[in-house]
């Protein structure tokens, strides 16, 4: 599934790249999705790849990239099933999004998270990493509630059309923020799915903030924004999260019986 799963982005993120005509949604939202595309098809497809080559020999750092890239995949595709105006692509979309789910689904189901909890190092800073992980989701979801209560009950507008933030806002407290937050507090615990829900929800969200750093950086270039935008925001968190993400899967051991 996961083999299938790169195919599928790939085919996904370079049609998007070289038909770019058939998103049917405003500019700036257009402008999106090309950053999207760029960041799954030269990051996301090539270390999804690599991930399951070494999950496939037993490796556990491989495991964890790779359900940290399904975790993205389940994500990134619900943006695209449920914020990108209906076209040619969908049923790819639907179909990227059902990979990633099964993916996670069947490898919890038969993961043995005390074996990959007790192959990391006793020197790995849990602390540090579980602090800045309920720190980044702390302030994710105060920033999106915050903004919801500026429109809600102040009649402030949205940094987006309404719609538009409802489904960013959304997806970030219902996927992102919790993920985040859980595997904070687990891994500042040391409980064992401490373990495994953290380094997911930092390749996730190194993933993710890659792509808004991205996209923010293009809606500059197009001169849909001005300049510097949102990329001091969006740059340093994404190279934090994947410093993050690096150390928890270079202290994860070596090969063992995962399952």
């Amino acid at each position: 599934m996961a083999m299938l799963l790169a195919v599928m982005m790939f085919v996904q993120s370079s049609l998007g790249l070289l038909l770019p005509e058939h998103y049917r949604d405003v500019e700036w939202i257009k402008a999106t999705w090309y950053g999207n595309d760029w960041v799954t098809l030269v990051a996301a497809v090539p270390l999804l790849s690599i991930a399951q080559r070494y999950a496939a020999r037993g490796s556990i750092r491989g495991l964890l990239l790779l359900l940290g890239i399904g975790g993205y995949a389940v994500y990134n595709y619900a943006f695209y099933l449920f914020g990108a105006a209906l076209n040619v692509f969908f049923p790819l979309y639907v179909a990227n999004f059902l990979l990633g789910m099964a993916i996670l689904v069947r490898a919890f189901a038969r993961l043995n998270v005390t074996a990959v909890a007790a192959s990391f190092r006793c020197q790995t800073p849990v602390r540090v990493i579980g602090g800045y992980q309920i720190f980044l989701a702390v302030g994710l979801g105060t920033v999106w509630l915050a903004m919801w209560g500026a429109y809600a009950f102040g009649g402030r507008p949205t940094p987006i059309e309404p719609e538009a933030f409802k489904v960013v806002a959304a997806l970030d407290l219902s996927v992102l923020v919790p993920v985040l937050m859980i595997g904070g507090v687990l891994l500042w615990r040391r409980h064992p799915w401490g373990y495994v829900i953290a380094p997911i929800a930092c390749v996730l969200g190194a993933l993710y903030l890659t792509v808004l750093s991205m996209n923010s950086a293009i809606v500059i270039a197009r001169g849909l924004g001005s300049s510097p935008g949102e990329v001091p925001v969006w740059g340093p968190l994404a190279l934090f999260t994947a410093a993050a993400a690096l150390v928890l899967l270079r202290n994860a051991g070596a090969a063992v019986d995962h399952r």
